[in-house]
């Protein structure tokens, strides 16, 4: 194959894969984290019994060497972030992602072999991602599986019901056409490409027959690195206690603390380097992010997390942030007037257009007491022809009939006098 192919590495379902990179020749299982079910197993643990879907102890009693573990989203998320780093550092600049266990790597078939040994993946080559994908559906673990165009003619229509997933169709079509009894690629291709698109959707359908008619993805996007912050600290005896280690983190987490500026972080990492290794645990962190929480988080996850790092001795300690983006402010449902742009724009020109309510006594028993309109820029009172005037006591006014002096009471009307 050219220098250029597209590779396909397979590392599904990426839980259990973890756990099989941690827990090499073990029974194995994935279990879920609230009810404690069997989501993923290995094939040492099917060959003992155990089967997806049973609780831990269901699990452990048909297979007592089983290792049952909850492999959480954090965690999961920020080892196939790695992953997608080291394969961008090591490989290729081109690396893309759709999902967890599911990369496309641009690069030679050298390179797939080192891929495959390294992370023992199920790696696919081709012209193309869904031709690759394919092909690593058809490779052992550890193993390479080359597809050239001049194969794909005969190789694409062999493909399994199940693998039909690729295309982008669900899991329940998938489950509908093995109950019609279609067995492969090549049956759904006896199909006209009114039926398939009547049965599998306007989308998923347009999307089949494109690859059936020979429309690929032959391009794999440039990876973006993702943004991090991280922050070491070494020792020179260990520290085994947790007074020393909260004095470290006062220490290391404040300047990280303030490189993130403002910034909001997805992931908390801490990794441990103690005498049985390295022991790392991530959290997911919540809005708004504080220096003290981070203190308080690290330090719980160093003394009750993962392996208990604490207990062994800390020769070095890291705290790292990730998924690092800058936090947008949302103006509401609907936007005030004074946020919009036309505004702006209209008193720019008009500086006395518009004008808003000052409350003054919202339980007085006259609207004029209880609010005035008042200008937009400036805030002074804007008085109107029709408001109010306030009412003033009557006061004598001399007025004159017939040569004589008379005084007369008059009152100031309480609207403006008509002429």
């Amino acid at each position: 194959m050219a220098r250029g192919s597209v590779l396909c590495v397979l590392m599904t379902p990426w839980p259990l894969h973890l756990l099989e990179q941690r827990h090499p020749g073990l029974p194995l299982a994935v279990l879920d984290e609230h009810t404690r079910r069997v989501l993923h197993i290995n094939a040492q643990a099917r060959e003992a019994g155990v089967s997806v879907g049973v609780r831990e102890s269901a699990a452990l009693s048909l297979c007592p060497e089983l290792h049952a573990e909850v492999v959480n989203a954090p965690v999961a998320t920020t080892a196939w972030n790695d992953l997608l780093e080291t394969l961008h550092t090591r490989t290729s600049d081109r690396v893309e992602a759709r999902a967890p266990g599911v990369a496309f790597v641009t690069g030679s078939a050298a390179a797939a072999r080192e891929i495959s040994v390294a992370l023992r993946a199920q790696v696919g080559i081709a012209a193309s991602q869904e031709v690759a994908h394919f092909a690593a559906l058809r490779a052992c673990p550890g193993t390479v599986k080359e597809l050239g165009p001049a194969l794909e003619k005969d190789y694409l229509p062999l493909s399994m019901t199940e693998h039909l997933h690729v295309l982008g169709l669900t899991k329940d079509q998938v489950a509908h056409l093995l109950f019609l009894g279609v067995r492969g690629l090549a049956d759904l291709m006896r199909w006209s490409a009114a039926q398939r698109q009547a049965f599998l959707g306007v989308e998923t359908g347009k999307r089949v027959n494109r690859f059936l008619k020979g429309e690929r993805t032959t391009a794999v996007s440039r990876y973006t690195p993702l943004t991090t912050a991280e922050g070491r600290l070494g020792f020179d005896d260990p520290l085994m206690e947790a007074g020393e280690v909260e004095a470290a983190l006062a220490d290391l987490v404040p300047p990280l603390y303030e490189e993130l500026r403002g910034r909001t972080a997805a992931y908390l990492t801490v990794h441990a380097d103690t005498l049985g290794g390295r022991l790392s645990s991530t959290r997911k962190l919540k809005w708004p992010i504080q220096e003290s929480g981070i203190r308080r988080l690290a330090l719980r996850m160093l003394v009750d997390g993962e392996g208990e790092p604490l207990k062994l001795g800390l020769d070095a300690l890291s705290v790292s942030f990730s998924g690092l983006q800058q936090p947008s402010r949302q103006i509401g449902l609907w936007p005030g007037p004074g946020e919009l742009d036309v505004v702006s724009e209209v008193l720019d020109r008009f500086p006395s257009a518009f004008v808003r309510l000052e409350w003054r006594n919202p339980h007085a028993l006259t609207a004029g007491q209880q609010y005035v309109w008042v200008d937009w820029l400036t805030g002074a009172e804007r008085v109107r022809p029709m408001d109010p005037r306030p009412l003033v006591e009557e006061e004598a006014v001399p007025v004159r009939k017939e040569g004589a002096a008379v005084t007369a009471l008059v009152s100031v009307p309480l609207f403006g006098a008509s002429d």
